[in-house]
């Protein structure tokens, strides 16, 4: 009896064993999944804010049409993973998501509608795509009080409707509120080639 108990023990840790390593697997894919959004982020923050100061919302413009661009292929390059950002109101077409990011961003909307902040929308996960594992970061963006010159309502001034509407001429990406999310950093990464 002791002998099928222990080896019941030893199989159901033999079982454990891979769902621990996918875990420990994705909480260290995580982590740096997040350090490249914050970097990117904190880069493109800083950019913009430069631009405002410059030469206000309009001059701001720019940094999100010209140099994010940019800044997602530095932070591919650098790391080795796919970085882009999208949304559900799109601005610019080129950010359409593909399935996965649909899927994760629909989820954040709901729960978003249910009451969760947008900061604390994430999720992350290993899928198959493509017969390869592909490892999957989607992260909310929430709203911040300066992104509302761009984003926002009524608050949106003319000037700067006309330069939007000049270089996104199908703009969804308005009425947003403080703290609500206005979009995603996805990121992937193959882990098998």
């Amino acid at each position: 009896m002791k002998h099928l108990t222990l080896a019941a023990a030893f199989c159901g840790l033999a079982l454990a064993t891979p769902a621990l390593a996918a875990d420990d697997e994705i909480a260290a894919l995580t982590a740096e999944a997040a350090g490249i959004v914050a970097k990117f982020s904190d880069e493109l923050k800083g950019e913009l804010m430069a631009a405002m100061k410059a030469g206000g919302p309009v001059n701001a413009i720019g940094v999100c049409n010209e140099k994010a661009p940019g800044i997602a292929a530095a932070a591919e390059e650098a790391s080795g993973w796919s970085v882009r950002r999208s949304s559900h109101k799109l601005r610019n077409p080129d950010n359409t998501p593909d399935a996965y990011t649909a899927a994760a961003i629909a989820d954040f909307v709901a729960r978003e509608a249910e009451g969760a902040p947008a900061s604390g929308l994430a999720t992350a996960e290993i899928v198959e795509e493509n017969g390869q594992r592909v490892f999957r970061f989607v992260k909310a963006i929430p709203t911040g009080q300066t992104c509302l010159n761009c984003h926002g309502g009524a608050e949106v001034k003319p000037e700067t409707e006309a330069k939007l509407a000049e270089l996104y001429p199908a703009d969804a990406a308005r009425g947003f509120a403080v703290d609500q999310m206005r979009g995603v950093f996805t990121l992937s990464k193959v882990l098998d080639e």
